[in-house]
Parts: C-alpha cells; sequence; structure tokens
C-alpha cells in the first residue's frame, strides 16, 4: 500500500509544524470542541473504559478525552507524529498502528474516535478500517469519524512548516460514510456538518 508509506514518511516530515498548528484547536475552535465533548459524555454513558483515539497524530485530542477523566490512549502510524504525542502528553499510552491492522482485540475498547484520520485512505481501506472499528469495540459502545466533507481527491505536495508532504486528500460525503458504516455493522446516530459555507467544511458522524 503505498499510501500508506507516502503518509507516515509525510507526517514524519512535517510532524513538530503539524503540532504546533493543531495544539489548540480545541481550545480555540469551539464547535470542534464541542463535539469531542459529546463524544467523551457518549462514552461514559456506555459504561465507560479503554478509549482509542486512531490516528492521534499529535495526541492533541487524546490528551483532551483524558483530561475529561476518560482512559484514552492514542494509535498513529507515523513515529515521528508518536514521538511528539508521548513528548506533549506524557503518562498517554502512544503506540505507533495502522488502523488497516489495528492491533487491539475484539470487544476491548468503550469508545473509539477517528479524528479527520481516514482522510489519505482509498476508498476501500477506508471501509476495511471501519471493519476494524466494528471489531475492537464493545457492543454499545460510540465512534466518532470525523472528515472533509465534499467530493473529489487533491494531491498534497506541501503542507505544514513549507515541507514537502505526497498525500492525497479525500473529501467525502457524508451519505458515502453513512453506507460504509452500515456495511461494517454500525448505525449511525447524529451528523453534524461543520463551516458549511467554508473552503474545507467537515463533517462528524456518531455512530454505534
Amino acid at each position: 500500500m503505498s499510501w500508506l508509506v507516502n503518509t507516515r514518511t509525510s507526517y514524519d516530515t512535517v510532524a513538530e509544524h503539524y503540532a504546533d498548528q493543531v495544539r489548540d484547536s480545541l481550545t480555540t475552535k469551539p464547535y470542534l470542541r464541542a463535539m469531542v465533548t459529546l463524544f467523551a459524555d457518549l462514552v461514559r454513558a456506555a459504561g465507560g473504559g479503554p478509549v482509542a483515539d486512531v490516528g492521534c497524530g499529535p495526541g492533541h485530542v487524546t490528551g483532551f478525552l483524558r483530561d475529561a477523566g476518560l482512559d484514552a490512549f492514542g494509535i498513529d502510524l507515523s513515529p515521528a507524529m508518536v514521538e511528539v504525542a508521548r513528548r506533549d502528553h506524557p503518562g498517554i499510552r502512544f503506540d505507533v498502528g495502522s488502523m488497516t491492522e489495528l492491533a487491539l482485540r475484539a470487544d476491548s475498547v468503550g469508545g473509539l474516535l477517528a479524528w479527520w484520520s481516514l482522510i489519505h485512505m482509498p476508498d476501500d481501506d477506508a471501509a476495511i478500517a471501519l471493519a476494524h472499528f466494528r471489531r475492537v469495540l464493545r457492543p454499545g459502545a460510540p465512534l466518532m469519524v470525523g472528515f472533509h466533507e465534499g467530493n473529489g481527491t487533491t494531491l498534497k505536495t506541501d503542507g505544514y512548516g513549507g515541507h514537502p508532504m505526497n498525500v492525497h486528500v479525500h473529501r467525502r460525503p457524508p451519505a458515502r460514510m453513512t453506507a460504509w458504516l452500515h456495511q461494517a455493522g454500525f448505525a449511525v446516530e447524529a451528523r453534524v456538518i461543520l463551516d458549511p459555507e467554508g473552503r474545507l467544511p467537515g463533517a462528524v458522524l456518531f455512530a454505534r
């Protein structure tokens, strides 16, 4: 899977600059913070347990969930991102791994979020990842997925800090993501569109 290699290499290159850009995003962007806070409430209401932040990047969302009282841990494809996450959030577990081969036991987590971490995956692999999410979530545990809303794919060749990247960025309509979730065995409970009139709208789906 060449996209895996390209994604890992790209984010290893930009890890520090990316972390600087997103570190305070849940403080400065109230709608994003509200989504993650709601997810934390849903995890608690479902009985709690370990929470997997899959594609955690520098760990800013993982840290927010831990501060909210959840037993959150992070997984990311990029070793450099994991290194930043461990440095910025000591005491939280962060592992290098891929959501296409999610190394977690079946029914082992009480919540899982993929916070804009599916955006570089081709469609077939994104559907595989959702099936892994279903496998590792306990029955009734919540899933939250955030992604770029829309249609089309662009090639990102430079990014954070002006460093070179080589990743495809996929925009997807919520209806397509909903269909994949249904195929994986989830029921979608809520759909939120963020910045619908902006340059790059986002979507967040809540499912079980």
